[in-house]
């Protein structure tokens, strides 16, 4: 329990973080977009599983989530221990939560991924469990 009130505490920070950043270098087009939904997702990697679970996102991961509207914000790798020696953790945005869902089916069917998944855990899974929440930016983020 811990642990996951941790992580949810971590990703609120570097959600933060990166709007902050975003919101910096952002012109002024960007406030008058619509809002987004983001989703913050921490995965819990099988031991021993960390870094391969990193380069399966690295390597093919990232580049199937364009294919299928999976807006990735960041990808992050927490500096402390526990967290530091299991955790991965990224955020997505999607124009609402309708698109997420019809996002991650389309991913989640997607042979090219369905091969990567099979081929990246012949000796053993990768993840040993995710967490994820979507949350609204609220009125006053820099990040929309």
């Amino acid at each position: 329990m811990l642990t996951k009130s941790v992580s949810v505490v971590l990703l609120i920070l570097v959600a933060a973080a990166v709007g902050f950043w975003l919101g910096r270098t952002t012109t002024a087009s960007a406030a008058s977009s619509s809002t987004h939904v983001f989703e913050f997702r921490t995965y819990t990697a099988a031991p021993g599983k960390l870094d391969a679970l990193q380069a399966r996102f690295r390597d093919n991961t990232d580049r199937i989530f364009k294919k299928h509207g999976l807006t990735s914000v960041g990808y992050f790798a927490p500096q402390d221990d526990p967290l530091a020696k299991n955790t991965f953790m990224y955020i997505l945005s999607f124009p609402n939560r309708d698109a997420a869902k019809k996002s991650w089916d389309a991913f989640r069917a997607d042979p090219e991924w369905q091969k990567v998944q099979k081929e990246s855990e012949v000796n053993g899974k990768l993840v040993d469990h995710v967490d994820s929440v979507f949350a609204d930016p609220t009125d006053f983020s820099r990040l929309k």
